[in-house]
């Protein structure tokens, strides 16, 4: 994705699809990086389906706080479904479109249908999926479809990705890409699969060594939380004791406690 953005330079980039922003904000953070110009927009409900699974409502805050963090003067979230949002964005403007929405046929070939008057004149369009041959999943049945009309190249590592080409006055350096792969395609998915693998084992990496720290610094408070709660028992004690000291009683009856002394000494 990066090597795409970078070559392609899209003015506005439209992803259906973000759940957790992964591949979203991976493509800011390469406009950020090379100062590239774009307008980002990410499209979804935040609330799941039956295919990825419904999450709860923490989801989209987490975004949300991402992306006004980072990309927020760029980038511009759509809760709303990729129907919804097609009034947001203004025919023929988009230059980079990723689909990763429902994954049966009728689903992708309907998103892409009602998207495709959004595109530029050099638009790139990446579907996720299309390697994914499980029950329900048919994106793999319209890539085939689809990209024998238009340049198009498939990779496979990672449920598979394609990207397609729409429009005949691509960026050269893509045109390129496409025209390498028709005749290398073997060694560019393997070259890409490797490359994957060890950013997928990084980011594995890094969330186990994340999750790690969470849990060390959540060690550490409920350390403090407990050595707090004790040091304010004895704080109530002392006090307790200090109250006793000073009452009345407690100076009436020195005298007893006097000789309760003596006989436990043996006076």
């Amino acid at each position: 994705m990066s090597w795409l953005v970078s070559v392609l330079r899209p003015a506005t980039f439209v992803e259906l699809g973000t759940h957790n922003g992964y591949s979203y904000f991976s493509v800011c953070e390469t406009l950020a990086r090379l100062g590239i110009e774009c307008s980002a927009h990410a499209v979804d409900t935040w609330e799941g389906d039956d295919q990825a699974g419904f999450y709860g409502e923490g989801v989209y805050p987490a975004v949300v706080s991402i992306n006004e963090a980072e990309f927020a003067g760029f980038s511009t979230l759509h809760r709303a479904t990729f129907d919804e949002a097609l009034a947001d964005i203004e025919d023929g403007t988009v230059d980079l479109l990723h689909i990763d929405g429902r994954h049966g046929y009728e689903d992708v070939s309907h998103d892409y249908r009602s998207w495709v008057p959004k595109l530029s004149g050099r638009a790139v369009v990446i579907f996720h999926d299309v390697a994914e041959r499980r029950e329900g999943f048919g994106v793999w049945r319209f890539w085939d479809e689809i990209s024998s009309t238009v340049p198009s190249f498939r990779f496979d590592h990672n449920h598979g990705l394609g990207v397609l080409g729409v429009w005949p006055d691509l960026d050269p350096a893509i045109a390129e890409f496409f025209a390498a792969g028709a005749v290398s395609g073997e060694d560019i998915r393997a070259f890409y699969a490797e490359l994957g693998s060890k950013i997928t084992a990084e980011y594995a990496a890094g969330l186990a060594a994340a999750a790690e720290l969470h849990e060390a610094r959540a060690r550490a408070i409920a350390a403090e939380e407990l050595a707090a709660a004790r040091e304010a028992e004895l704080i109530g004690v002392g006090n307790q004791l200090d109250a006793i000291h000073a009452s009345s009683s407690w100076r009436i009856t020195a005298p007893l406690r006097t000789v309760g002394g003596w006989f436990r000494r043996g006076r």
